[in-house]
């Protein structure tokens, strides 16, 4: 089934619409949040849960993802030339050993690491412990691999996971961006949230502001 099927685009349009319109205006700018509740998934499966990074066609531009670089010589130079927002290198990185409010800062500001692979041990050693229960363990970069298109990438992606419940969250744009943007992006997270589950494990969609209500997309398609 196609996700114009499944969600077609006036039902996409509509519910993020209404889920703007709706909100009291803040004093700072809120984002728009997409809920996909799973069901007959059974999430203690390791197979079942997802953790991916997806590219937003529109992604915000008030709030770009953070990108970490760990690497030493000619990549860490590279990676502060394509706009990286931190650059560790080996020295850098083994001080955090003994760090760890350090390290869980490290952890909680950065969407996204990228790692030279000859420093993923230490990496693992280093930070795994506040990495991984994150989801944020970092991505190796290969030999002789082109970082500035890696970085360009993450720096327009969002994180989508799944943990113990059946459902996830993600940010997929701010409230003064058009409709049609944030509607690009629902449609992006939708389509790779379909390729690891069929239509029928999808119970329900919905999308809020930050200190909005949410409004649930229709599934009238789907149910059939």
């Amino acid at each position: 089934m196609s996700l114009q099927a499944l969600f077609p685009l006036q039902e996409l349009r509509s519910a993020l619409e209404k889920a703007v319109k709706q909100a009291r205006k803040r004093r700072f700018t809120q984002s728009v949040e997409m809920i996909v509740v799973l069901q007959d998934v059974d999430m203690k499966k390791p197979e079942n849960r997802i953790n991916v990074a997806v590219a937003l066609p529109r992604p915000p531009p008030s709030k770009p993802s953070k990108v970490a670089v760990i690497a030493t010589g000619d990549l860490a130079l590279k990676a502060r030339e394509a706009g990286a927002d931190l650059v560790l290198d080996r020295d850098s990185l083994e001080k955090l050993a003994s760090d760890k409010r350090g390290a869980r800062k490290l952890a909680k500001n950065y969407d996204f690491f990228l790692a030279q692979p000859d420093l993923m041990v230490v990496v693992g050693r280093v930070l795994g412990k506040y990495l991984g229960p994150r989801g944020k363990m970092p991505q190796p970069v290969p030999p002789n691999a082109p970082i500035a298109p890696l970085i360009d990438r993450l720096k327009r992606s969002i994180r989508l996971r799944s943990r113990d419940q059946p459902q996830i969250a993600c940010i997929i744009g701010t409230e003064d961006q058009p409709v049609e943007h944030l509607l690009e992006n629902a449609q992006a997270v939708l389509e790779e949230i379909l390729k690891k589950f069929p239509p029928h494990n999808i119970r329900r969609v919905y999308f809020k502001l930050t200190m909005g209500e949410p409004v649930t997309l229709t599934r009238r398609v789907a149910e059939r």
